[in-house]
């Protein structure tokens, strides 16, 4: 469809359709969008929940971790050429499948890096130091008197000083864990098989390499990989009985990183002696119908590791930046964090052609379904006739230097992957 003759104006194309399918609140993206697009959200947990409106006439598509996007689905969508990630962790999007629709994916990979550190270090030092358990006993008006209770109620508590903390895959957040941990007096040791050499002494940390060696060393584990075919279930009944008895486990990258089932077992015969788990196989997690349900020695959080209000700013802008700029028209190799690249002609935008601003012949934007369109700021009510289509560059954002740590980690597209972890 043409642009529209406004008399004695010039022509006009309506604006293209971005969609954030699992959420809400587009008050930050808004700004950044709104003269290059008409915005929707569509709050589903499905494809099936999304409006014919948005599967017909969306270019653009930001999704959280709420919603899968597999082939059947990624078919249901008839105009779409790009999808960002609201995080890090792309499990939730059929990659090559997009790919070989012509479909951009892209992701926001340093966003969080220090929040999802932080927590690790903080579940960490609970499970060491008991300090959950404590205060629950003290919330609950247990009373603790004289040292045979203390000692009762912080059984199992530990030193850190001069233990081994094992990390598995040294990407961003991996690499920030390895440093914090260094300052409570860990050891810490690392198994990545797809970082260089050198990386180790860089960091003044030691490197193991096979799965099996760093199990058997660490006194503590701690996950920071992508789930994937390889990945999946890493932590299982085989590969417990590799562990340190009594040795601890945290989990802040992704849930199908490990048996439940097998890790609640381990938990209640004191292989392993406690565990924290801030993501989960199924989510959102319920703790009584989990296999953990009945085990006392383990603290469970709801994927929240990654979230502060300044890191969801961060990862709100990214993703908005990023989806401007592929419905600009930009070539695909000039987006930031596009993942698979490797479908596109080089010099080439994600619409096929060589910079005309994506959805430059789009439909009607108004949208008769529930949700919203954010047209003009966030509530607005239908995103009206079409505007004069930008093209202008965004102003520039602020990233950190791909350089400034080790990124790799367990990097191939079937093997382990760094995990930011993943809105993860």
């Amino acid at each position: 469809m043409a642009g529209r003759a406004i008399p004695n104006g010039p022509v006009v194309h309506p604006r293209p359709l971005v969609a954030l399918l699992d959420g809400r609140d587009c008050s930050i993206e808004m700004p950044i969008l709104k003269d290059a697009a008409t915005v929707a959200f569509c709050d589903a947990q499905s494809t099936t929940e999304i409006h014919e409106k948005v599967l017909n006439e969306a270019v653009g598509a930001m999704l959280y971790h709420h919603i899968t996007l597999m082939r059947d689905d990624l078919k249901k969508f008839k105009s779409l050429r790009v999808i960002v990630r609201l995080g890090t962790g792309i499990d939730n999007v059929d990659v090559k499948a997009a790919g070989e629709m012509g479909i951009a994916v892209c992701n926001v990979p340093a966003y969080g890096v220090e929040e999802v550190a932080d927590s690790t270090l903080c579940l960490i030092l609970n499970l060491y130091r008991r300090t959950y358990w404590l205060a629950n006993m003290v919330r609950e008006g247990k009373k603790i008197m004289g040292p045979e209770g203390l000692r009762e109620a912080s059984q199992g508590s530990a030193r850190i000083r001069g233990d081994t903390l094992g990390i598995v895959g040294l990407g961003r957040v991996g690499t920030g864990v390895a440093l914090r941990a260094k300052v409570f007096g860990f050891n810490v040791i690392y198994y990545d098989p797809y970082l260089p050499d050198g990386v180790e002494k860089s960091l003044g940390i030691t490197r193991v390499y096979s799965l099996q060696d760093l199990l058997f060393q660490s006194d503590c584990i701690s996950l920071h990989c992508t789930l994937n075919e390889s990945s999946h279930h890493m932590i299982n009944e085989f590969t417990i009985k590799q562990m340190r008895p009594g040795a601890f486990l945290v989990n802040t990258a992704r849930g199908g990183l490990l048996d439940e089932h097998a890790v609640a077992s381990a938990l209640k015969d004191g292989r392993i002696r406690a565990s924290a788990l801030d993501v989960h196989e199924t989510e959102p997690f319920s703790f009584h119908t989990s296999p953990l349900k009945d085990c006392p020695n383990v603290i469970c959080t709801p994927h929240s590791a990654f979230y502060s209000d300044q890191s969801m700013t961060e990862l709100r802008e990214a993703a908005a930046y990023e989806i401007r700029r592929a419905i600009n028209g930009r070539p695909v190799e000039t987006l930031r964090n596009c993942v698979n690249r490797e479908y596109f002609t080089k010099g080439t935008g994600v619409n096929g052609s060589s910079g005309a601003p994506v959805g430059a012949g789009g439909g009607n934007n108004s949208y008769p379904g529930p949700g919203a369109y954010q047209g003009g700021g966030h509530g607005a009510g239908a995103g009206g006739t079409g505007s004069v289509h930008s093209t202008t560059d965004p102003p520039p954002i602020h990233h950190p230097s791909p350089h400034a740590v080790p990124h790799s980690t367990l990097e191939p597209s079937n093997h382990l992957k760094p995990e930011s972890s993943e809105v993860h």
